[in-house]
């Protein structure tokens, strides 16, 4: 499997899981909380298969960064929870990190 579709993979199952952690009312919701445990389960085994061929500092700064920005717009449309612009300009900061690490760095797999 390729390593940044496994990536992919581990970031979408993490954002999932993040936001039905919100919904699960502190593991008090059942449907949510199985979704919670299942999408950690999926995202933590494909980001194994990820540190398989990708450094680990390098796969942990792509999955935190763009989890973060994913995380901050599913809780915009799914808890209404609000952005501000310092916000936003921090989360801009993120993913210009993410594209320099990628496209500029020694360290990562092309």
């Amino acid at each position: 499997m390729n390593s940044y579709l496994a990536l992919g993979i581990a970031i979408i199952a993490e954002v999932i899981a993040t936001t039905a952690l919100k919904s699960s009312d502190s593991f008090s919701r059942l449907v949510p909380s199985i979704i919670t445990v299942a999408g950690y389960g999926t995202a933590l085994y494909f980001l194994t298969v990820t540190m398989k061929s990708i450094p680990t500092g390098v796969t942990y700064a792509i999955w935190s960064g763009l989890g973060i920005v994913l995380i901050s717009i599913t809780s915009f449309f799914f808890h209404n929870q609000k952005i501000d612009l310092w916000g936003m300009v921090g989360m801009a900061l993120i993913i210009a990190g993410v594209v320099v690490l990628n496209l500029f760095s020694q360290s990562t797999m092309h």
